[in-house]
């Protein structure tokens, strides 16, 4: 077992944040004056949302719209919607934007929404009105140069065409770059829909040459089966890697042999889940994380690798697609195993990036094609790998304390030289 001794780890997600702040602004020497401006959210908005039910009845759902930061530019941030958000999970992904868009360098600061419900179990109009109600509580916060919602978890870009539409008819003329990850007949982007696994991706690349894996050879085990961990695994699939493992909600599959990740997702879509799906055996969530193999992607929630089980963790590499899927404790047994993880905030930025230049495309009315887009992302993700990889040498620490370095870092600079008003 490892030495590292932590008793006992909390699993909210914000009081994660704030110790993976603190962790970086030890080694950036910040005030405590700094610390408290950086890692206090600048604005939180809770809204209640009642909708029409198709039945008659009315129901209300509790939303939240938190702005981490504007220091470097508009906030930025997905909205999720799931039956177990809170207000401090909302905080939390917030402030992990704000040091995601630092990381890669793009003029954002961080945001996050969030409804409290199981979409699921809403009929299309349910889930239109709601959305619909929910973009006019809280427009009197977002927009093109205030903050910039996205598709997140159980949210796509038919929620984010439906969220532009309201808000353009609150302003009385069309606003395309109000929010990103729409249909591209909405001003969406090329390569947006690819753009978190594609920035997982080239990540990935990078981490196997530092470590000295072959990735055309190397074996993959994916936890999450959505966008980010479904194109992710058919992306590294075609770079030759063998995908042996991945899982839903629902439980997962498993082959020594390999399967093909595209033929897993018409699976997912035509039965609901990966369950039973040919040549391979079922496997539990919990079970895929301590497989054998070479790449860990965690692309689910948060809170999947923890105290309880890093030390069970057999992987050489964890490409963190999803948000905050670590705890800290669990990063000191991984740092001690010799596991390179690639943080979250490095690793999934390619959605964020290409939001960004879905932004601009927008605001500029002049859009690009996919092979621009792919190469703008890739030369953001590579630079981005370098720089956190160079600054985690220069402190001999993680990749993680590596990145939050390089991006409280960069804040923090910015909130000097801006100063504080009045």
């Amino acid at each position: 077992m490892s030495t590292v001794t932590l008793s006992k780890e909390t699993l909210n997600p914000f009081e994660i944040a704030q110790k993976q702040f603190e962790t970086a602004a030890d080694y950036l020497k910040l005030d405590a004056g700094m610390r408290s401006m950086l890692k206090t959210p600048k604005r939180q908005l809770i809204v209640s949302i009642p909708v029409r039910m198709d039945n008659g009845e009315i129901r209300v759902f509790e939303g939240y719209r938190v702005q981490h930061s504007l220091t470097r530019g508009p906030a930025k941030g997905g909205i999720r919607y799931h039956p177990d958000v809170t207000l401090d999970e909302v905080k939390a992904l917030a402030s992990w934007m704000t040091w995601k868009c630092a990381t890669v360098n793009i003029p954002y600061g961080g945001g996050k929404g969030g409804v409290r419900v199981d979409p699921r179990t809403l009929s299309l109009g349910e889930l239109e009105r709601l959305t619909r109600r929910y973009a006019t509580e809280i427009s009197v916060i977002i927009g093109p140069d205030r903050d910039i919602p996205a598709p997140d978890v159980y949210t796509t870009p038919q929620t984010m065409a439906w969220i532009m539409d309201t808000i353009s008819m609150l302003h009385g003329h069309t606003e395309l770059g109000c929010v990103t990850g729409k249909p591209l007949s909405l001003g969406g982007s090329k390569g947006r829909h690819e753009a978190t696994a594609r920035g997982c991706q080239v990540t990935t690349r990078l981490a196997c040459e530092l470590k000295g894996i072959n990735l055309s050879s190397a074996t993959v085990a994916v936890q999450g089966f959505g966008n980010a961990g479904s194109i992710a695994a058919a992306l590294l699939h075609e770079d030759g890697a063998k995908i042996i493992a991945a899982s839903d909600s629902k439980g997962g599959i498993y082959s020594r042999k390999g399967i093909d990740p595209v033929e897993a997702l018409k699976f997912k879509e035509q039965t609901g889940s990966l369950f039973n799906f040919p040549d391979a055996e079922p496997i539990t969530n919990r079970e895929l994380l301590q497989l054998n193999c070479d790449i860990l992607v965690p692309a689910a929630l948060e809170n999947t690798i923890t105290l309880e089980n890093a030390d069970r963790i057999k992987a050489k590499i964890v490409a963190e697609a999803a948000n905050g899927p670590t705890t800290p404790a669990a990063d000191a047994i991984l740092a001690e195993k010799g596991i390179l993880v690639i943080p979250d905030i490095l690793c999934n930025a390619g959605g964020v990036t290409v939001s960004y230049f879905e932004w601009v495309q927008d605001l500029y009315g002049f859009f690009w094609s996919e092979i621009e887009v792919n190469k703008y992302l890739e030369r953001t993700m590579t630079n981005a790998f370098k720089e956190v990889h160079a600054t985690a040498e220069k402190h001999k620490v993680n990749m993680r304390t590596g990145a939050y370095i390089l991006a409280v870092g960069r804040v923090a600079e910015a909130t000097q030289v801006r100063g504080i008003f009045p």
